[in-house]
């Protein structure tokens, strides 16, 4: 019964994890928007089989991996993530340069009332650079920790990491 019941709810996880809420996407496409300084792009969604997406740490569905494109030139890539804080979940986004190269991170919906210096553009730099032939990057000593938000940080940075990996994986299999 129990196996059956943790079965269903991951299912349910699993199926509600893919959408990403309109609020969450207007707020990456101003930062998208901001970060390029642009005023028009196009997303173009990288898909992402089931069959890779099992092979991959990160989920990749609902348009959360895209291209990010003006006028036919590529100027990068982004992923937009969700990862756990203490009794809630976060949304984040990351920029990435066209080799893969971590240009910006942010935070862009935090939902606890603790820990929300982990949106601080100063802490999120140290992020930037990594890449998915980086060595992972580790909390406390690459990544600086916050107090009363270790949680969060702690999240973020596997999060991160999880992504780089992930990545690797779909570049080993030409899906990007």
């Amino acid at each position: 019964m129990f196996k059956k019941l943790f079965s269903l709810v991951a299912v349910v996880l699993l199926c509600t994890a893919f959408s990403i809420p309109d609020k969450v996407v207007k707020k990456a496409d101003k930062e998208i928007t901001k970060f390029f300084e642009i005023e028009h792009f196009e997303k173009q969604t990288i898909s992402v089989s089931k069959a890779i997406n099992t092979a991959t740490v990160s989920e990749f569905g609902a348009e959360n991996l895209f291209k990010i494109v003006k006028e036919g030139t590529l100027l990068g890539y982004g992923y937009i993530g969700n990862a756990a804080s203490k009794t809630a979940t976060f949304d984040y986004l990351v920029l990435f340069d066209t080799d893969f190269i971590i240009t910006k991170t942010k935070v862009l919906v935090y939902r606890e009332e603790y820990g929300g210096e982990i949106s601080s553009k100063r802490w999120l730099r140290q992020f930037e650079g990594a890449s998915p032939a980086s060595d992972e990057l580790q909390y406390n000593q690459d990544i600086i920790p916050i107090s009363g938000a270790t949680i969060s940080v702690q999240s973020m940075t596997r999060a991160v990491n999880n992504l780089l990996k992930s990545i690797a994986v779909l570049q080993k299999k030409s899906v990007i």
